[in-house]
């Protein structure tokens, strides 16, 4: 035998099924002899030597058929096949199927020998139209293959199934929780045409020879996520008054629904609090390994304070939406994408999503569909024909599935929305680097702004729809230990990801990086940086959540994402869903009821007055009359009331001053919602608390003038003699500037972006190439770095890597010297949003990160080294130059700024020089 019985036989009328998972034997064409393989699971999961292969391949072994089975229908039944399937038994074709995540079978025939041989042929195309002219890859649904490599084989599960010949073969369940029908669409097979069939839910049956039945149920239990009620169906088909098949289908009875620009489950009020998930493992990639894995991820996923999950682009294992049924956790899931928008590609995508509903249509965990990401395969900004055929798509999919909401292309700059249910879009920004624009983009977003949707005038915009951010959030990272292979070895991904974000996403050697670039001098050691940086990405989540609650209009987010995914590693699990740092707090602010505590600025000085501006957020829940909301920091606290606060309400409190005095440190202000004596909510916010300073004796030279007042107003001697002074304060330098480096002048650079130079420090232009060597002025300005002294870059972090948006930049500096008491660090918080810099200094060797760099920036897994301060010997002198951006306020009036130039000056003032 094959496999075990995985049904209890109880009469002719009970089917019985054979698991074929386990051991296959396996050849890929042009890779060598035939091969073990274990299925389910994608060949590039299994074999090193194929992980990036595509090609046609078959898969083989032995099948036993039961003779308790002679008469009976038996079919072989295949999960998913990616892409194209032949297969053949004893070497005759059952049957083809093209299609790689919906299920199909083929009849084993009648007189079929009990021991039997079965092949499978599994053809996987690449990007190659001329040698896979039916069906390249890029016109077929394939989602992120192309992001993290292709999936090719059988990867879920083979059943062998014996059945009485007359079945049901599908049953689609529309349960109506208004009236408490369940309305059901029936597909016999052809032997059974004409047969009753009798439907029973709970003590309710009914019968029917046709293709529809209702059943009413008296207020039946409702499914919602803290109450994830499922009823089941038993389905009697009956021949010759005999009962001949049985099947149980599980459902649920919920509505989902909008109005007036917000969401209803149930007909209660619905915030969304969603992630987006790519439903990839850490060993099968697209496999999951038992369904206990899954139910653990989605448990940690609630315990996150998650109610949704977005599967993104992706069909996943069936068994993931019975977990989200029986746990309570909402689904939106999506269309795999294709590349090229051909007439056969758009059809695929039709065909896949008619296949998901027939699959996964009875499952209530489901509310919403989406046809489009981010215009992935369409043209939507240039063509008017794709924009129409979405339009015709949506109202397809409304057609076949009226009960759940559908969003037509989830939408990002610069594509839009042509018509759908639910007004999303993404945006990535990182905090404190562009805090400004976060909270820009999020306000025009809540009102609702109009480039959410074609420009063309041919956007269908009803104006109620929901709004969502559904998609945003920060990279934090594993700790590569966590991630390794039961083996302890590296996983395999970890050499992947170089070709994107020019090599940032590249983790393989990430801690010999962080020893290369002296970062051990910078965080206590590599686990406390990857500590920092997972407690950074909180931080970022926790401020950008409390920003788009305090804004009533926005109705749902999805952070991006559930877990890594391989090199991208912005999930709130890693990939072997281990927990972030912050993974018991999370829920404080991804929570129904929310306290969003703002500040115009997180920093303070000591014995001043800061204005925290408090809002109560709601939702599904309301605040009853009678609560109170307490703060309290270091001993002082406080009290406001609350008024009665409705669902998917913003409740402003105004402003609370609160004062902190005492040493340079980071407060924590401790915030509880309450009422009749239970907590509905708690948050905290941190302040940086700077001392009161007092300017050094250094006395200052500068030739601009706002810098002198600058200096002068931070209570400095400033001169128009160099030679008097302690060190000269400019925003870039000249030849002159240089020579006076040479003869022993300190220099201290304030190189924010606000003179324009030759990307480098100096504003006199470099030396070109001489006219046997021509090149562009751009070629020039680049070799300014190297040729001119002191040979530092000044990059413009816009339009880099080094802006980071997506892929997380972590800039820090280093708590030693004149910068030790700076509070919070080593990485920048939100209170140094008013200074961080929008250049980062370029051409440093790894040996001056050790004691030459007091400030940089690496990108996601350690790359891309860049300094924000640093210093250089330059003749007998010397400088100090800094990006951070100083000067945008009065002088004192930011005291993350003034601290930061007194750091500076001190530093400058200390440089060892040469008689």
């Amino acid at each position: 035998m094959i496999g075990e019985t995985t049904a209890t036989k109880a009469g002719a009328n009970a089917r019985e099924e054979i698991s074929l998972d386990g051991a296959w034997r396996f050849r890929l064409d042009g890779h060598g002899d035939w091969r073990n393989a274990t299925v389910p699971g994608p060949w590039q999961a299994e074999f090193a030597d194929l992980r990036h292969s595509t090609g046609k391949a078959i898969y083989a072994r032995q099948l036993s058929i039961p003779a308790a089975w002679q008469g009976r229908e038996i079919a072989i039944r295949f999960g998913a096949v990616n892409y194209f399937s032949e297969v053949r038994l004893n070497g005759r074709v059952l049957g083809t199927h093209e299609g790689g995540y919906l299920p199909f079978e083929f009849i084993i025939p009648q007189g079929t020998p009990a021991e039997s041989a079965l092949e499978v042929h599994v053809t996987l195309p690449s990007g190659d139209a001329e040698a896979y002219p039916d069906y390249p890859f890029g016109e077929i649904p394939h989602g992120k293959q192309s992001w993290y490599g292709p999936l090719g084989g059988i990867w879920q599960s083979v059943r062998l199934i014996a059945r009485n010949a007359r079945h049901v073969a599908h049953v689609a369940i529309d349960a109506n929780p208004d009236t408490g029908e369940v309305a059901l669409t029936l597909t016999r097979s052809a032997a059974a045409a004409g047969a009753t069939v009798r439907a029973t839910v709970g003590g309710v049956s009914a019968e029917t020879t046709g293709a529809a039945l209702t059943l009413r149920l008296d207020a039946p239990a409702l499914w919602s996520t803290e109450t994830p009620n499922l009823h089941t169906l038993k389905l009697e088909l009956l021949a010759g008054g005999e009962v001949v098949d049985t099947t149980t289908h599980s459902f649920g009875f919920r509505k989902i629904e909008t109005r007036d620009g917000k969401f209803f489950l149930n007909g209660q009020p619905l915030y969304l609090r969603g992630a987006l998930d790519q439903d990839y493992y850490p060993d099968g990639i697209c496999t999951p390994p038992s369904l206990a894995f899954l139910e653990d991820q989605l448990k940690k996923a609630k315990h996150l304070g998650l109610n949704l999950l977005r599967v993104h682009i992706k069909v996943p294992d069936p068994r993931y939406y019975e977990v989200a049924d029986r746990l309570g956790v909402l689904i939106w899931t999506e269309i795999p994408n294709v590349q090229y928008f051909t007439a056969a590609a758009a059809q695929r995508m039709r065909d896949t999503m008619a296949g998901i509903i027939a699959r996964d249509g009875n499952h209530p965990s489901i509310i919403a569909w989406t046809i489009i990401n981010e215009d992935w395969g369409t043209r939507l900004v240039e063509n008017a024909d794709h924009r129409q055929w979405l339009k015709d798509t949506y109202d397809w999919l409304k057609q076949k599935d009226p009960r759940r909401l559908v969003v037509d292309n989830s939408a990002c700059i610069p594509n839009f929305h042509v018509k759908t249910d639910i007004n999303d879009y993404h945006y990535y920004r990182s905090v404190p680097e562009r805090r400004a624009e976060w909270e820009k983009l999020t306000e025009e977003f809540a009102g609702a702004a109009d480039w959410t949707w074609s420009p063309h005038g041919d956007g269908e915009r009803r104006g109620d729809e929901p709004l969502v951010v559904s998609e945003f959030g920060v990279w934090g990272l594993p700790h590569p230990d966590q991630v390794k292979t039961p083996a302890g070895e590296e996983p395999w991904w970890a050499e992947t990801g170089g070709n994107w974000g020019d090599g940032a996403a590249y983790p393989h050697g990430i801690q010999n990086r962080f020893q290369t670039y002296h970062l051990d001098g910078v965080f206590k050691s590599f686990g406390d940086f990857i500590t920092d940086v997972q407690w950074y990405q909180f931080a970022n989540l926790k401020y950008e959540i409390e920003s788009m609650r305090a804004h009533a209009p926005i109705q749902g987010y999805v952070i991006t994402e559930m877990t890594d995914v391989h090199w991208e590693a912005n999930g709130l699990l890693d990939i072997n869903r281990n927990p972030r740092a912050f993974h018991d707090r999370f829920a404080e602010v991804n929570t129904d009821t929310v306290i969003v505590p703002q500040l115009a600025h997180h920093a303070v000085t000591s014995g001043e007055s800061l204005a925290l501006n408090l809002k109560v957020a709601t939702g599904g829940k309301p605040v009853p009359a009678g609560a109170t909301l307490s703060w309290s920091v270091e001993g002082a606290s406080g009290k406001l009331d609350v008024p009665a606060t409705e669902g998917l309400a913003v409740a402003d409190l105004g402003a609370t001053s609160i004062t902190l005095a005492g040493e340079a440190r980071v407060a924590s202000i401790k915030l509880k919602l309450e009422a009749g004596g239970k907590l509905l909510a708690k948050n905290e916010i941190q302040v940086s608390v700077y001392a009161r300073r007092a300017a050094g004796p250094a006395k200052i030279a500068a030739a601009d003038a706002r810098l002198a007042a600058y200096a002068r107003g931070l209570g400095y001697a400033v001169t128009s003699d160099a030679a008097t002074a302690d060190l000269v304060l400019t925003h870039a330098l000249d030849a002159d500037d240089i020579e006076a480096m040479r003869h022993g002048a300190r220099y201290l650079v304030l190189a924010d972006g606000s003179v324009e130079t030759h990307r480098n420090l100096r504003t006199d232009p470099p030396r070109a190439e001489p006219p046997t060597m021509p090149a562009s002025k751009e070629r020039a300005r680049h070799l300014g770095a190297e040729t001119q002294l002191p040979n530092i870059g000044l990059v413009l972090r816009d339009g880099t890597l080094w802006r980071g948006d997506w892929i997380a930049n972590f800039s820090w500096i280093k708590r030693s010297g004149a910068f030790a008491a700076l509070p919070g660090g080593p990485l920048l918080d939100v209170s140094f949003d008013r200074v961080v810099p929008h250049h980062v200094l370029t051409g440093f060797r790894s040996w001056e990160y050790e004691g030459l760099i007091d400030a940089g920036v690496v990108i996601g897994w350690i790359n891309k080294p860049a300094a924000t301060i640093a210093r250089r010997r330059v003749g007998k002198g010397g400088l100090v130059v800094t990006t951070f951006r100083l000067t945008n306020d009065a002088p004192g009036a930011d005291p993350v700024a003034a601290a930061l130039f007194d750091g500076l000056v001190t530093t400058t003032a200390n440089l060892e020089v040469a008689n």
